[in-house]
């Protein structure tokens, strides 16, 4: 293969993965690497179709007026996934705006956002958000595809994107395959794409989205409570020596079902039930009591949610989470990687990927792979 051929397989490649990432964040409902905005409201910034580099908030550091962030949003356009600008950062929370918009978020229906609800940060060079046209349009396009033949098969509008990029890309490998066999091949033709380096990157992609959208939606809430000499509307502010109890949601907005568990490390605070079954692209409650300390002021207390992946029975998990939080997601890590590694080493093994001096032909891949 020569030194052109290997860089344009480079670029199919890293097309590939982007491709992958979106397809992820698609189906875990979670920006994996690239997202994209579908309406005006960054514009000028960031135009409907147009496609970000999305930081994990966990990555990018602190939050700052300036950065655009992609957040869950509790009432905006009905709650779900919003790209806007911080403009301001309260104790209450992050004051958040379209560039488009006339008024903030707060100012319209969404309370302040809090730094729990930040999933991500739009990567910025040097002080402009990095643009990545034509992203959104192109998964847009794939979705009207998509959509009939979810609707035909009664699939989810996820599972029909799905089968639809599925089936286009077992498509993409044949007509390539078949380009390959026509091609006359030389000996020492030069440097070569490993067929396993691709496939080992393309399992710690998964790996690492896997572990993102169950650790990322995770982790302290925190909890602001006024004990007062009287209770007054509101869940927070509390009569001195009283208990009063909230909701508190969990949403999974992906395709695949968690389970999420919950605690609380302050006396104060108690939530039933301590796990919750969330199926997926719905939401749930779970119940929270708070007392107030008999002294009146201010007080922070968190609620604590780990989040895994229902591919085990919740008794398994919580057997291993006893023995350590993070000792579930390794092991759902592990059954969501090793079909991911069959695959793949299928397919460089039947041809197609791996390096080699002579091309085998399509037939006697087919053949091979059937036996």
């Amino acid at each position: 293969m020569t030194a052109r051929r290997l860089l344009v397989r480079g670029g199919q490649l890293l097309v590939a993965c982007l491709a992958v990432a979106v397809l992820l964040g698609l189906v875990l409902g979670q920006p994996v690497l690239l997202s994209y905005v579908e309406t005006g409201s960054m514009a000028p910034t960031l135009q409907p179709g147009d496609g970000f580099v999305a930081v994990p908030a966990a990555l990018a550091g602190p939050v700052e007026p300036g950065d655009v962030v992609t957040y869950r949003a509790e009432r905006l356009q009905g709650g779900g996934l919003t790209t806007h600008r911080v403009v301001a950062v309260t104790d209450a929370g992050y004051v958040t705006k379209g560039d488009a918009n006339a008024v903030t978020d707060q100012e319209s229906v969404e309370p302040p956002v809090r730094e729990e609800q930040v999933v991500a940060t739009a990567l910025a060079v040097g002080g402009d958000v990095l643009v990545l046209p034509g992203v959104g349009r192109v998964v847009t396009g794939i979705r009207g595809l998509a959509a009939p033949v979810a609707t035909a098969l009664g699939l989810g509008a996820h599972a029909g994107l799905v089968l639809v990029l599925g089936v286009l890309g077992v498509a993409l490998y044949l007509v390539g395959t078949v380009r390959a066999d026509r091609r006359p091949t030389r000996e020492g033709a030069g440097p070569s794409l490993d067929g396993n380096a691709l496939v080992l990157a393309l399992v710690v992609l998964v790996v690492a989205v896997t572990t993102a959208s169950v650790v990322l939606p995770a982790g302290a809430t925190r909890l602001d409570v006024v004990s007062a000499d009287t209770d007054a509307p509101g869940p927070r502010v509390i009569e001195a020596g009283t208990t009063e109890t909230t909701n508190y949601s969990l949403r999974n907005p992906g395709l695949v079902p968690v389970v999420a568990f919950l605690e609380a490390p302050d006396d104060a605070v108690a939530v039933t039930p301590d796990h919750v079954s969330v199926e997926g692209t719905t939401a749930t409650n779970a119940t929270v009591s708070i007392t107030a300390p008999p002294a009146t002021g201010y007080y922070r207390y968190a609620l604590v949610e780990d989040r895994y992946l229902a591919v085990l029975p919740t008794s398994v998990l919580a057997a291993l989470r006893g023995i350590h939080p993070w000792l579930p997601i390794l092991v759902v890590d592990a059954l969501v990687a090793g079909p991911v590694l069959l695959v793949g080493r299928v397919l460089v093994a039947r041809g197609g990927l791996a390096a080699r001096t002579r091309p085998v032909p399509l037939r006697v891949r087919l053949r091979r792979w059937v036996r």
